[in-house]
């Protein structure tokens, strides 16, 4: 069971990306785009989302495991992450109402990642 530094890359990658889109959504331009649109409460919670999970990922990347409901459980969380946080970001940014949609889909997939990790032996 040791860490991957596939996925320990591929967690801290994810956690930057969210502090930026967090940042970006609290200044300038894209803050003033998802205020005007009337979508600052998603984009928190998109970010909000990202970010947790964000640490969930990591910790399972260094706790590591070949387990497949470990293995499982993680694709789980990243699938979340892109679909929930993912849909909401591009429903914020464009107003495309359909993309709403999509959202439960992530939020599947993240109490998937929180089940599979409740099963993961040791």
């Amino acid at each position: 069971m040791s860490p991957s530094p596939c996925l320990i890359r591929i967690a801290a990658l994810l956690g930057l990306i969210a502090v930026a889109l967090g940042a970006a959504g609290a200044h300038g331009g894209v803050h003033d785009l998802v205020v005007a649109k009337g979508y600052l409460d998603q984009w928190k919670t998109a970010v909000f989302y990202h970010l947790v999970h964000t640490v969930v990922l990591l910790v399972l990347a260094f706790i590591g495991g070949s387990a497949r409901v470990h293995r499982i459980g993680w694709w789980s969380f990243l699938g979340g992450i892109l679909f929930f946080s993912g849909s909401l970001y591009i429903l914020s940014l464009t107003s495309i109402k359909w993309l709403g949609s999509i959202t439960p889909v992530g939020g599947l997939l993240l109490m998937l990642g929180w089940l599979l990790t409740a099963l993961r032996r040791g």
